[in-house]
């Protein structure tokens, strides 16, 4: 074990030096400098530092430091001449790996703290490789994964948009041939065509909203001050306004000030709302409310409506594209409304879950924190935004 001792009473170097030969095994080498020991030090041939915090070119903690900031991969155990439990704790915190009071008569006890020393700098050093090592596949997965996240999104938003073009001209020329031809048509071949257009339609709406799916995916965020109070009421007005024969209320109680991007805000909220409107047709009036309060430190809003429900064993699949957990037949839609809510508020850092019963309505829970996360670095030019 190669030993350096950077001390500068040379009663106390003799004594330690004495202990050390006697304990065997230790190859010591001594400097009475902290200068003298740096510079020992870059020839590399050191174990361990046995360390004087009273040097007459450095003081106390201020020595240790100076002596890490050159060599952080040596063992450093400090001596001291003061049994200051308070010293040795500030000591193992700065990076010293022990600290030994002057004065030791136990060459045995010396040698066993030295190896003992070396041992848990070589972890430490072992560990900290080990932590770099893992910070760096975690940060390289990460990336690819966001680029991966990034291609699937592009290529869901390409797929989208140029299916719309050869979609139209299906719907086209099947309402060129029901207005032109329809008379000369039989009531079975009339049926098939009206077939065809409502699934050109329904697939139409398909597209329209794994675009906007794509788009919350690629939006950069601008957050501002926004009033969830304010939008629902706007946005429940639009939604009220297309079936004026409905009685349905919306009651919003709670202070509902949120820091986020307000046209994705907008685009969450419209859609649980559209989804609570759709499923209180039954009810005379269909009531829903909006209410925010505080749960275990976090902002909780909730949309809640008492419409059909749904069966709470399948809520985890609410949020899946294309997941639905009522019939075409009974309820219209397209399945994506609620991944892309999901979608929104998780770009916002929060979260979003559901509770449901059949025949007592559904609850839409979400948080928003105060402070949005960090994004993404930006898309290449060229790539989809929501305009």
């Amino acid at each position: 074990m190669r030993v350096l001792l950077v001390e500068d009473n040379p009663a106390d170097a003799h004594l330690v030096q004495s202990l050390l030969r006697e304990a065997g095994g230790v190859e010591v080498r001594t400097v009475p400098t902290l200068a003298a020991g740096l510079e020992r030090l870059a020839g590399g041939d050191v174990d361990v530092v046995l360390l004087d915090l009273n040097l007459p070119d450095a003081r106390g903690l201020a020595t240790l430091s100076r002596l890490l900031d050159v060599r952080d991969d040596v063992a450093v155990v400090v001596l001291s001449g003061h049994d200051d439990e308070q010293l040795a704790y500030r000591a193992l915190q700065a990076g010293a790996q022990d600290y030994l009071v002057k004065g030791t008569q136990d060459p045995t006890l010396l040698r066993r703290v030295l190896r003992y020393a070396t041992e848990r700098k070589r972890l430490e050093t072992q560990l900290r490789l080990l932590n770099v090592e893992l910070e760096a596949r975690v940060e390289r997965r990460t990336r690819e994964l966001a680029q991966a996240n990034r291609e699937l999104e592009s290529f869901a938003y390409s797929v989208s948009h140029d299916l719309q073009a050869p979609l139209r001209t299906i719907g086209g020329f099947a309402e060129i041939l029901a207005t032109d031809y329809g008379e000369r048509l039989d009531d079975e071949a009339r049926e098939y065509l009206n077939r065809m257009r409502d699934a050109g339609r329904h697939m139409g709406e398909l597209l329209d909203a794994l675009l906007e799916l794509s788009r919350v995916s690629r939006f950069v965020l601008k957050p501002v001050p926004v009033d969830l109070a304010d939008l629902a009421r706007a946005v429940f007005a639009d939604i009220a306004r297309a079936s004026p024969e409905r009685r349905t209320t919306l009651e919003i109680q709670g202070s509902l000030g949120v820091q986020g991007d307000p046209r994705m805000l907008e685009i969450a909220l419209r859609n649980l709302l559209n989804n609570a409107f759709k499923f209180t047709r039954g009810r005379q009036p269909g009531q829903i409310r909006l209410t925010a309060s505080l749960q275990s430190g976090e902002r909780c809003f909730e949309i809640a409506d008492d419409g059909v429900g749904f069966d709470p064993r399948f809520a985890h699949r609410l949020f899946e594209p294309f997941q639905r957990l009522h019939r075409a037949d009974e309820f219209e839609g397209t399945g994506i409304g609620l991944a892309t809510v999901q979608r929104i508020v998780q770009r916002h850092g929060g979260r979003i879950w559901a509770d449901g019963m059949p025949g007592r309505g559904a609850s839409f829970r979400f948080t928003l924190p105060d402070v949005l996360p960090t994004p993404l670095p930006e898309l290449p030019s060229g790539a989809g935004r929501l305009t």
